[in-house]
């Protein structure tokens, strides 16, 4: 199991590293994180959602992502409440006092997952969350040591060292750990180095005769690297310096966003200067504006509506610019949003841009599912992933923005396109201004990404394929933590998984 003493101390990407290596050395790993709080999620093959680190995890591991491989997600709804996924499937809403007194129940579906990977796979590659030193969150912990102590599982304790204050953050994350705990820890990793690593090795010496315990590698910053997100934003990036034209993208950083990673590829494609907004900040010229995904899609339409976002949304259209929502945001370009059975809040029906002529109401099941299809050209792959609880309906709908293959279990009569073998999805407008759909990862596939900058105003977009670019840095982070790892020192204290 990896600990980190911090949250985003490196515990991601060093799971997704070993998983990688193990699996090139064949051995049949498996990556699992007993809880998970993200609005980054996956759709697994067996119909259900996890968090997207451990779905790129068992993308390193040559595996299709499974709900046994993160049985408890937390998906924050409000500032002291989340719905509450279990096996890939969401069971509630619970404050944050009601889901510890329900840790007991999903300590259970956490042993139940650990048990089926253990009895499948060589190595199971545990990935744990936070830090294991908090003190308020010990109690019936599922997540870090609670678990560990459960199954008897050794830890590797990972610190970011480009934060600062790394020796501290170890020596005094052992220190808060039962002692117990502390004969769990087996080893330290330190994260993101650079320099000369001479001037390092006073500190490593001090740290392994202070503690007892080996430094089994001192990982180096990676330039550049890009892995996707658990949950933090990403920084706004800008298109390089080719002498090329640029495309605008801007999206509003809403409190509930949800699988932000749909724009990774935008973010990272040469031609586009890619840019979040936040609360209260100006917004800047664009050609094309992006409603993301949200968790609560209500709530997050009435913080656009105090921010100004319809007026500016509405400029934006005067001026010839694109105005494509996803999800969430593809709902709020609709008329209506219908909560009749209160699954966000108070039951309310909410008056949304209108830009489209449908109507949404939200049910408490989700639609969870794979995709692949064309765009609404007919010709142009796409594919992605359906993780909503709304089904639309009105007359928009006949102008589709794409058309998926159909899957049974999808529950959406009303986007059935009659006498085609595809279902059809989304909407698009009649001036072709205004574009919605349901599809998350729509811009992973290359052809889809660039039809779709040319739709929103990018002539001669240059080729980029994002699946390709995460294999190779992938790969790029496994052979860095191939290199960095002391194998001599792993063997020694975990001779079981070297």
């Amino acid at each position: 199991m990896v600990q980190g003493t911090t949250s985003d101390a490196g515990k991601s990407t060093l799971v997704t590293a070993l998983c990688r290596i193990f699996a090139q050395r064949g051995q049949r790993v498996v990556p699992f994180k007993p809880q998970n709080m993200a609005l980054n999620s996956a759709v697994t093959v067996d119909g259900g959602e996890i968090g997207r680190a451990q779905a790129v995890q068992a993308f390193a591991a040559g595996l299709e992502p499974h709900t046994d491989m993160n049985p408890v997600l937390l998906k924050p709804n409000t500032d002291t409440g989340a719905q509450v996924i279990v096996h890939g499937k969401a069971i509630g809403n619970m404050e944050a006092g009601i889901y510890h007194d329900y840790k007991r129940l999903a300590m259970d579906a956490v042993l139940t997952s650990h048990q089926r990977l253990c009895a499948q796979y060589d190595c199971v590659m545990v990935e744990g969350a936070g830090s294991p030193a908090e003190i308020n969150l010990r109690d019936r912990d599922i997540a870090n040591m609670g678990f560990a102590e459960a199954v008897d599982c050794p830890v590797i304790l990972i610190a970011d060292i480009d934060k600062g204050g790394v020796f501290a953050h170890l020596v005094g994350t052992l220190e808060l750990l039962s002692p117990s705990e502390q004969k769990r820890v087996v080893g330290f990793v330190i994260n993101r180095f650079r320099g000369d690593i001479a001037l390092l090795q006073s500190g490593l010496d001090w740290l392994e005769e202070r503690t007892g315990k080996p430094v089994l590698g001192v990982l180096p910053y990676l330039q550049g690297f890009h892995l996707e997100a658990e949950d933090a934003i990403t920084a706004s990036t800008r298109a390089e310096d080719n002498q090329l034209p640029v495309l605008r993208v801007v999206v509003p950083a809403t409190p509930r966003i949800s699988n932000h990673t749909d724009f990774d590829a935008l973010r990272l494609h040469p031609q586009v200067e890619f840019t979040f907004v936040g609360p209260d900040q100006p917004i800047p010229a664009a050609d094309l504006i992006i409603l993301p995904g949200s968790k609560s899609v209500i709530g997050d339409w009435r913080f656009l509506q105090q921010q100004g976002w319809p007026a500016a949304i509405a400029r934006h259209l005067r001026y010839g610019g694109k105005l494509l929502g996803i999800c969430g945001g593809y709902q709020m370009l609709g008329r209506e949003l219908q909560d009749p059975d209160a699954i966000e809040g108070p039951a309310e029906t909410v008056a949304a841009l209108g830009l489209l002529d449908f109507t949404t109401r939200l049910f408490a099941e989700k639609q969870l599912v794979n995709r692949t299809g064309v765009l609404g050209d007919g010709v142009t792959p796409v594919s992605g992933y359906e993780i909503h609880a709304g089904i639309s309906s009105g007359p928009a709908l006949a102008s589709p923005a794409m058309y998926l293959d159909k899957e049974e279990h999808l529950n959406n009569e009303e986007h059935l396109h009659s006498g085609d073998s595809r279902q059809a999805d989304g909407a698009i407008s009649d001036d072709g201004q205004v574009m919605g759909t349901y599809l998350h990862g729509l811009f992973d596939e290359p052809a889809a990404l660039a039809a779709l900058l040319r739709w929103a105003g990018l002539e001669q977009p240059q080729g980029f394929d994002y699946q390709a670019l995460r294999e190779r840095e992938v790969q790029r982070l496994a052979d860095s933590v191939d290199n960095a790892i002391d194998w001599h020192k792993w063997q020694q204290v975990l001779p079981e998984f070297a």
